[in-house]
């Protein structure tokens, strides 16, 4: 069996979990993406024509949310806060400490497939600023020396951070 084919037959089995409900969309290409960390093309085809839906229908939902990436990403994704409580407690230097030790840009994936780096405007902690969400857990009151704790804490599998909220 091809990956391609072992990719259908799993979004397939995902589709089916749903009954392929359009109300389940969104939670199936949560679940796709949990997957593969994006949102293949493939698949999104697929989702169309196994839930009857216009791919145009499926595509604008993937795309209308930024939780979801027809690009793929990182197994770890890391979100700075750029927000101004997270601004003014010196994000900025936390998020060029990532770049410069993680050896990517933010908005892009490093060439492993590991890390993904983003920001965003706000992730409504500004009393942990500045935050650094990795994998949905919350890194809080960092400083320029706890980034390489933080990844090397990621890295290892550590599920939780010594400064999670």
């Amino acid at each position: 069996m091809t990956d391609h084919e072992r990719m259908m037959e799993r979004v397939d089995d995902i589709i089916a979990a749903y009954e392929a409900k359009p109300t389940a969309l969104i939670m199936i290409l949560q679940e796709v993406q949990q997957e593969y960390f994006y949102l293949p093309g493939a698949a999104l085809l697929r989702i169309s024509k196994k839930m009857d839906l216009a791919l145009s229908q499926v595509y604008g939902v993937a795309t209308f949310y930024k939780a979801f990436s027809l690009e793929p990403r990182g197994r770890h994704h890391v979100c700075v806060c750029t927000g101004t409580a997270c601004h003014v407690r010196n994000s900025r230097s936390i998020l060029e400490k990532l770049e410069r030790d993680l050896k990517v840009e933010r908005g892009h994936t490093t060439p492993d497939g590991e890390f993904t780096l983003e920001t965003v405007n706000c992730v409504g902690a500004c009393a942990l600023g500045p935050v650094v969400v990795v994998n949905d857990k919350y890194w809080g009151h960092l400083t320029v020396s706890d980034v390489e704790k933080m990844v090397e804490a990621v890295k290892a599998g550590e599920s939780t951070p010594p400064t999670a909220a």
